[in-house]
């Protein structure tokens, strides 16, 4: 028992060190965007820097015990924040994440040769006027919803919804524009990004993408409507170009939480390339749980349309500590979608 020990430690150390190497890669590309403003408007950052910095984060658990009875546990990712705001106009923030350092199968022994880091975000904003801020580096592409607040004790569910996971790049390397202006009762929040540096790493179910550019539009109120424009290229033996757009709503009535997002994606030469979307309810049973239902499916071109539907509960004892348990069924077999009863707990601190 004390040899495996060694080998699980030496193993993760080695991958460790393999992901770091490639991870200071990135931050070597992501730096050049981060520094470039803070180079050109260096004389309006004040002496008292440190004064704002700020660090958090959080950690998910999940297991998963799949239809045909294999098992899985992991400790699923632990995520660093790095953020400073000061009295001035500019923002930093900063996810440093570590993915499954820890992995069990009914199969296999524990291991943790899963273990990957990654860079999810690395930004500086600038505040430009009242309704606009100008944002550089690496930041989650503004794409309906649920990208930009996936973090596992922020929604409802273990399992990610299958359109946001394949159909555009999650991430952004490069410059937006961003901001929002009230207009009578309603908020109208808007942003405009293109990618400035290549991806260094693969996006998660998608090939290389390049030459993102794309706007986001949404209008609140007592619900939420948005608007997603966005054209990429994915590079592939043959360079595909896409054009994609999507609508996503929610509206909160009485302690239930309707959430919708649909995108439909094209060649540029108008043939389609792709759909998806999802519904999902989340009602209130008591003061800490609440149930969750989900239909949600995709079509990808040459493959057969996968679909899943969900049914679960979810326990949140505060906004920051959430346990979920939910039984996931439907058609077709993806590791980014896996079925069967899968529960987990996360934690943000």
């Amino acid at each position: 028992m004390h040899t495996i020990s060694k080998i699980n430690t030496t193993l993760l150390k080695v991958n460790l060190m393999r992901e770091f190497s490639t991870l200071l890669k990135s931050w070597l590309v992501y730096a050049i965007l981060v520094s470039i403003p803070l180079l050109a408007y260096a004389e309006t950052i004040p002496a008292n820097t440190l004064d704002g910095f700020s660090l958090g984060g959080y950690a998910a658990t999940k297991a998963n015990i799949h239809p045909d009875g294999n098992k899985e546990v992991d400790l699923q990712n632990l995520s660093l924040f790095l953020g400073w705001e000061g009295d001035s106009r500019w923002r930093l923030f900063s996810e440093l994440e570590l993915e499954k350092p820890l992995y069990w199968a009914s199969d296999s022994k524990l291991t943790v040769n899963q273990a990957k880091l990654n860079l999810e975000r690395l930004y500086v904003d600038y505040n430009l006027s009242e309704n606009l801020n100008l944002r550089t580096g690496r930041f989650f592409s503004p794409v309906g919803r649920w990208n930009l607040i996936h973090a596992d004790p922020l929604v409802w569910t273990t399992t990610r919804p299958l359109a946001t996971t394949r159909l555009f790049p999650q991430s952004t390397n490069g410059v937006m524009l961003f901001g929002s202006k009230s207009i009578d009762t309603k908020i109208v929040d808007y942003s405009v990004y293109v990618e400035a540096l290549k991806n260094e790493d693969k996006e998660r179910n998608l090939g290389d993408a390049d030459n993102l550019k794309g706007i986001h539009v949404s209008l609140s109120g007592d619900q939420v409507l948005g608007l997603s424009l966005l054209e990429f290229n994915e590079l592939t033996p043959i360079d595909k170009k896409y054009r994609m757009i999507g609508l996503d709503f929610q509206t909160k009535i009485k302690g239930w939480e309707l959430t919708a997002e649909g995108f439909q994606r094209y060649f540029t030469n108008g043939s389609t390339s792709g759909s998806g979307g999802y519904i999902q309810v989340a009602a209130p049973i008591t003061s800490n749980w609440y149930a969750v239902t989900r239909l949600d499916g995709i079509q990808m071109p040459n493959e057969d349309n996968t679909s899943r539907w969900l049914v679960g509960a979810a326990w949140k004892k505060t906004r920051g500590q959430i346990f979920k348990i939910e039984y996931v069924g439907g058609s077709g077999e993806l590791s980014e979608a896996p079925k069967g009863l899968i529960t987990s707990f996360s934690l943000l601190f």
